[in-house]
Order: structure tokens, then sequence, then C-alpha cells
């Protein structure tokens, strides 16, 4: 896959949430009438298109009858030996970025806690949290594959 597109309110606000999340700007485009960006990170790219007039998104997560793309999701598996400690780490770099610069980034949602969950042969650990538009982003980490 060569990238997933993600429309956003404020691209500035959008770029910071996920800087935090180790993604890095590579490239800075127009749509013709908008501000774009790609951006690296996680073993993958998204792509950012600010919407110059935004509608507030569907809440994907709590609408159980929400039809449509759901989630991105994010294996760490190889970056992390914790999912708490890597969330709780997170929280306070958002928070750092937050108290000095509140009008780039709100506290982090979180929208699942770290949790276990069985897929198939295999144990995950899995949370979820809001991005800077409220949209769920979901990390994952083998624990165990099951014989």
């Amino acid at each position: 896959m060569h990238h997933a597109s993600i429309r956003t309110a404020n691209i500035h606000r959008a770029i910071a949430f996920y800087e935090q999340l180790g993604f890095a700007v590579c490239e800075r485009f127009t749509t013709g009438y908008t501000l774009a960006c790609w951006m690296e990170g996680l073993m993958g790219r998204i792509e950012l298109i600010q919407i110059p007039q935004p509608k507030p998104a569907p809440d994907a997560f709590a609408d159980e009858h929400y039809v449509g793309y759901y989630h991105l999701s994010f294996d760490i598996t190889e970056i992390t030996p914790d999912l708490h400690s890597w969330l709780t780490d997170l929280q306070q770099r958002v928070l750092s970025v937050v108290s000095s610069q509140p009008e780039q980034l709100q506290p982090l949602k979180i929208l699942l806690e770290p949790t276990q969950q069985q897929i198939g042969d295999r144990i995950y650990e899995v949370a979820f949290i809001a991005d800077a538009d409220g949209l769920p982003l979901e990390f994952i980490r083998v624990l165990a594959k099951l014989a």
C-alpha cells in the first residue's frame, strides 16, 4: 500500500499530533485548493489533507451502526516491549507539547486502554486512541503465537 489518506480540519494540528507518534513530513504539496502532505513513520505513510470548511466526522468508534472506513492500525511489536509504557510515554510527550503550545495539540484521548485480544492463532495487546480530529487509531503488539 502506498499510503492512507486522512482529511483533517487543521493540517498543522494533525502534523503536530502524528509527529508525536513518530511520523515525519516527507513531502508538502497542494491538492489544487488546499494544503496536503505525506508523512512517514511506524513502517507506513499517511497523507494529510486539510479541508477548508470541515464538518465533524461521524464517531466511528462509539457508533455501533457506523459503516465505512473504521480505523488505521499500527503494529508496534518491534518498537516497544510494553503497550502500557508506550502509551504512557506518548501521553507525556503530548502533554509537554500541550503545555508549551496549546494551540497545536490537545491532551491525548484514549478510546480503549490496552487490553488483550485473541485473533486467530495470536494473542495481541490492543489499544485505541483518537487523532487530532477524533478519528480512531489502533495500536497492536503481538504477545504470543498459540501452538
